[in-house]
């Protein structure tokens, strides 16, 4: 092949490439397209080491080169960031999971008292702080509950809603509450 298909080839493969990286983070393929990605990476680095006497062929080289390594650094950024579980896509799936589901957890507490969601809570609380090899020893089912009761007054006030959920995440090695509003009020009018 001449350099003028080769270029033609090239720009065809990082399209395809580019395809196959958004449907892997959409999840609609499994894997991630690591062969396509090593040819290309192959083929551009064998024409790297060549001499390219056509200038508009050498800048096109160029620019598909760049082009190519631009969208490197974006998905090696990107499949970091689904490593660390702060991807947006996959939060947004995560959470739309979580909503289906809790629904009939939803359904079967709702008539059951606060202090079984505290309960669980502070289960959740322990068992994440064993995982994390921290002591659990001198934490009580009452400190949690009143620190939880605490916030959750503030943050119905700060936000406006009708209650307050909380959840046990682990983040950078230890377990943390986080809390986020359940429903929002309406917010009456002076009369």
């Amino acid at each position: 092949m001449g350099i003028q298909e080769d270029l033609i080839f090239l720009e065809e493969k990082i399209n395809d490439l580019v395809i196959k990286y958004e449907q892997y983070f959409l999840g609609m393929e499994k894997r991630e397209p690591v062969k396509l990605y090593e040819d290309i990476d192959r083929f551009i680095r064998r024409y790297n080491t060549s001499t390219i006497f056509n200038t508009m062929y050498k800048h096109r080289f160029h620019t598909l080169s760049a082009k190519f390594n631009s969208y490197k650094q974006y998905w090696t950024r990107t499949i970091r960031l689904i490593e660390e579980g702060k991807y947006s896509r996959d939060r947004f799936k995560m959470e739309r999971h979580m909503v289906v589901a809790a629904k009939p957890k939803a359904e079967q507490q709702a008539g059951e008292p606060r202090e079984s969601a505290l309960e669980n809570v502070y289960q959740h609380y322990l068992e994440a702080r064993r995982k994390c090899n921290l002591p659990s020893d001198n934490i009580t089912r009452e400190n949690m509950y009143s620190l939880i009761e605490k916030q959750r007054e503030m943050l119905k006030s700060k936000y406006h809603c009708a209650d307050v959920e909380f959840r046990v995440v682990i983040e950078n090695g230890s377990p943390k509450l986080k809390a986020r509003p359940a429903a929002v009020a309406v917010k009456r009018q002076p009369d």
